[in-house]
This record gives structure tokens, sequence and C-alpha cells, in this order.
């Protein structure tokens, strides 16, 4: 490679470094329409962003993409702060207690955030949950001043637990609708994610991607989330048209399950 060719790729390394830097504190109309974050006086988050403090809960038995999908999109938004929060600070174990994450900020350290994210789990990780008082006791607190207040897959049955999705619309895991419908006074609709007021809960697993994305939008505006979607090249194109339940077979359905039983402890 010549001496021109080389000093020509690192100009275009640091225009790129540089665009990418412009773009990621620049502060537009639209930004400013939607609002300052909430004053975080007291437990703020880890990170220094000045936008919007980001808080996604972890208790033990969530699935990993409910968390980490939406983590991957909401950490793109310019000057957002994303932290995991769980009980104690510390590891927190999957469903699967194959692979853990670190919450970074405990409950007792956080008492105001502008968006939360609860995620689903496996049935053993929503019972408990849904059982756990001081969890649900915290979940509503924060509510009180989120801006937005979101979950993800059986999250929705955790939300309800807490008493927020009365007389309201949402969606949740496929196998976890007629529960949700039948236990709260919520009216179920088999969406990619659903938006009642301030909270936007979204179906199973990797919608919780395609609710991130709805909801950077509504933080930011569209153009930024669909760079956002560009910049992690979230194009799906599945191998297999198998992924709505309400075009499976009966026989799908029982093996998705068996599948998931068989890897969750």
């Amino acid at each position: 490679m010549s001496d021109s060719t080389t000093r020509r790729n690192a100009l275009r390394g640091t225009l790129a470094t540089a665009a990418l830097a412009a773009t990621a504190t620049a502060v537009t109309p639209a930004d400013q329409a939607h609002g300052a974050p909430a004053d975080h006086a007291h437990g703020a988050p880890a990170g220094g962003g000045t936008g919007p403090h980001i808080g996604i809960l972890l208790y033990d038995g969530y699935s990993l993409l409910d968390p980490t999908g939406p983590a991957e999109i909401l950490s793109r938004l310019p000057d957002a702060t994303v932290t995991m929060i769980a009980e104690r600070r510390g590891p927190v174990r999957t469903d699967t207690a194959d692979v853990a994450v670190l919450a970074e900020r405990s409950l007792a350290e956080v008492d105001r955030l502008d968006v939360l994210l609860v995620p689903g789990a496996g049935n053993r990780g929503t019972v408990e949950a849904m059982n756990n008082q001081a969890l649900l006791r915290w979940i509503r607190e924060m509510h009180r001043h989120t801006r937005w207040t979101t979950s993800v897959c059986t999250g929705s049955i955790v939300l309800a637990a807490a008493g927020l999705l009365t007389g309201r619309r949402a969606t949740t895991y496929w196998a976890s609708a007629d529960y949700l419908r039948s236990t709260f006074d919520v009216t179920y609709l088999p969406q990619r994610y659903v938006r009642s007021g301030k909270i936007i809960t979204a179906a199973g697993v990797s919608a919780g991607v395609d609710m991130s994305l709805y909801l950077a939008s509504l933080i930011a505006d569209d153009d930024t989330a669909k760079a956002i979607q560009l910049a992690v090249e979230y194009d799906p194109q599945p191998p297999f048209d198998s992924g709505d339940a309400s075009a499976a077979s009966p026989q799908l359905k029982e093996r998705a399950l068996r599948l998931l039983a068989a890897s969750q402890v």
C-alpha cells in the first residue's frame, strides 16, 4: 500500500470519527420538542449522559435478549445513559443460568428514571418477580416519574402484577396471552408492540428490538431511529417464516415450548 493511499484511508477514518462525534452531540429541534429529561437529584443511574436516563431492570431468570436487545438500540440515542438495575449490584443470571449480565445499580440507588424497561423471563422468573413486593413497589414508584414505562415479553405480566396495566391494552409473549387476559383487566393485542399512554409493551423476546426502535423515534425523532437501525444493521431476514404464533401449527408451538422448558432452570 502506498503512502498516499495510507494517508487517504487515515483521512477517511478521521472524517468518519468527526462525523460520528458531531452526530452524537447534536441537539435538534425535535430533541428539544420532546422536553428535557427528568431531574435526577437523587439516585442517578450510572454514566454521565445529559440525555434520557434509561433503566433496564434485571431479575433472576430473565431472558437474555429481552434487556440486551433494547440496550443495544437505546444506548445509541444521543447522550442517553443506559443502566442495568437489580435488587442488588452484581451479576444476574438468565433463565438458562449460562449467562449473567452485570447490574451496576441496586433498586435502592435509583429513585428516578426517564425510561424504565422490564424484561420477561421463564415461568420461574416471571412468577418470582410477580410475587416480589419490593420489586413491584419500586416499579410503581419509577412509573410515577417516567416519560416511558416499557416491557418485553412476559415483562408485561410483571407490569400488570404491579397494577400498571389495569384497563389498558397490551401485548406479551404469545403463550402467555391467555394468562395476561384472564388474570388481569388487560385487553391483549397480538401485535409486535402496543402503546397505551406512556406504557409500551412488546411481544416475545426479539420484539423488544422493534419496540426500542419505535421508542427511539419517540424520544428523539424518526430519522434518528432510522439511523440507529442502520447503524446496528437491523434488517431481519430469517431463514424460516415461523416466528408468528398465529400462523404456527399446534405441533410447532408444542415443540417451541418444550425447547424453552428444557433450556430453563
